[in-house]
């Protein structure tokens, strides 16, 4: 099989007697990682139900709709990662603030990296509730992190805005480019994550020595 080729979705055995709830939960699993993957777009209830062991009418019994199991499973991921950097927020205002921020992120994603692509689904239509619903969470993760760099930088970030403004989009890149590699080296715990973003982070911190002028 090419690396191009769709690797077939195993079949989970039926779910007959199990508890609602975990069946709900197991649907929402299947979901999350199928539109996590490939997009809202892309995302097919037929191979999520397969993964899922269940059968379409299902899907559609306990949400409805291909819209409303994608909102359910959005609602849920970007929930777990607002809380997980809300709760990076307290300490000093320094650049370990910018570390627990990551450390927080890559533990809320461990083993659920296809979150990020629900909350940042490129495929989604540009208008209509699953466009609000993500503008939401992303308008929230980006108030946080907007606030973290005008800590951070403190008096100045009033001398010229424009500086904090630059830094608060360098670090949704930086957000996003760690979260990103992450999704190409997924042998990675989140532990060493953290351990690699710190040691990065602990090189940044180190001041720069005064330049020599000839």
């Amino acid at each position: 099989m090419s690396k191009h080729e769709s690797a077939p979705v195993p079949r989970r055995v039926g779910t007959k007697g199990m508890p609602r709830r975990d069946r709900e939960r197991l649907i929402l699993d299947a979901a999350a990682e199928e539109f996590g993957t490939k997009g809202y777009a892309r995302g097919s209830t037929a191979a999520l139900a397969a993964r899922a062991g269940i059968t379409k009418p299902m899907i559609y019994e306990y949400f409805s709709s291909k819209d409303g199991l994608y909102l359910a499973c959005l609602d849920r991921a970007g929930s777990r990662l607002a809380a997980a950097v809300e709760s990076a927020q307290t300490g000093p205002p320094d650049i370990t603030r910018a570390s627990r921020t990551m450390e927080a992120v890559f533990r809320a994603l461990e083993g659920r990296l296809y979150d990020w692509g629900l909350v940042y689904d490129l495929t989604l239509p540009t208008e209509g509730e699953l466009h609000s619903a993500a503008v939401v969470y992303r308008r929230e993760l980006n108030r946080m992190g907007a606030v973290g760099v005008a800590e951070f930088l403190g008096p100045s970030a009033a001398d010229d805005p424009l500086d904090a403004d630059l830094v608060t989009h360098l670090w949704y890149g930086a957000v996003s480019a760690a979260v990103a590699w992450w999704r190409n080296h997924t042998e990675q715990t989140a532990e060493e994550m953290v351990t690699r973003i710190q040691r990065i982070f602990a090189v940044l911190a180190v001041p720069a020595p005064p330049s020599r002028r000839v």
